[in-house]
Parts: structure tokens; C-alpha cells; sequence
């Protein structure tokens, strides 16, 4: 199994800063994908940044030039740096890795941590 653990959520004004955090621990072996997804109030899941094994990133448009996603392969932990947050990103951030063991390949979601931006 896969623990994903988040972390660095909180009230920010607009303008402001905040660091996500995401521990991954348990059977991570084989994994090639990490990333955050986010999801405001009556909205579907969407994806935000990720990294894959080889040290790709990827950044959705929305929120690229603000937002950075960086690995530190020896922690296990993903990073999402946000910078000059808006009110429209408050929402809930969830980590998320995906896992390949041969054939089969599994997901695993942390539990989420909240994002509010005020204006």
C-alpha cells in the first residue's frame, strides 16, 4: 500500500504564497507519476502540475507561471510552490501517485488539504 500525506494548506490573502507539501510512504516502488490535482466547491477534480520518474514536470495552464512543481526523490516528497494566489484557486488539493508493477498499475490519493484564498 501507499501513503500519501499533505501538508501546507492554510488562509492566504490574495497575492500571497504557499508551499503544498506531499509525503508518499509505504510500497512507493514502481511508481512513475506524482502529482496535485485541485477541486473547489461543486467543481470536478482537476489536475494542477505533475512529475513523473524520468524528472518531467508538467503545469496546467491555468495556474502556469504562478505555480511550480519540484521532487525530492530522497524524501519521497512532492512540492507545490504557489505564488501569487487568487481567490479562484481556493479549493482542496489533493497529492496523487500512480504506481506500474508489471502489468497492473494503481493510484492512490492523500486525504487533501484546503486552500483558501481571501480578496
Amino acid at each position: 500500500q501507499v501513503q500519501l500525506v499533505e501538508s501546507g494548506g492554510g488562509l492566504v490573502q490574495a497575492g500571497g504564497s504557499l508551499r503544498l507539501s506531499c509525503a508518499a510512504s509505504g510500497s512507493i516502488f514502481g511508481f512513475i507519476v506524482m502529482a496535485w490535482y485541485q477541486q473547489a466547491p461543486g467543481k470536478q477534480r482537476e489536475l494542477v502540475a505533475n512529475t513523473t520518474i524520468g524528472g518531467s514536470t508538467n503545469v496546467a495552464d491555468s495556474v502556469k507561471g504562478r505555480f511550480t512543481i519540484s521532487k525530492d526523490n530522497d524524501k519521497n516528497t512532492i512540492y507545490l510552490q504557489m505564488n501569487s494566489l487568487k481567490p479562484e484557486d481556493t479549493a482542496v488539493y489533493y497529492c496523487h501517485l500512480t504506481r506500474r508493477l508489471g502489468q497492473q498499475i494503481s493510484n492512490y490519493w492523500g486525504q487533501g488539504t484546503q486552500v483558501t484564498v481571501s480578496s
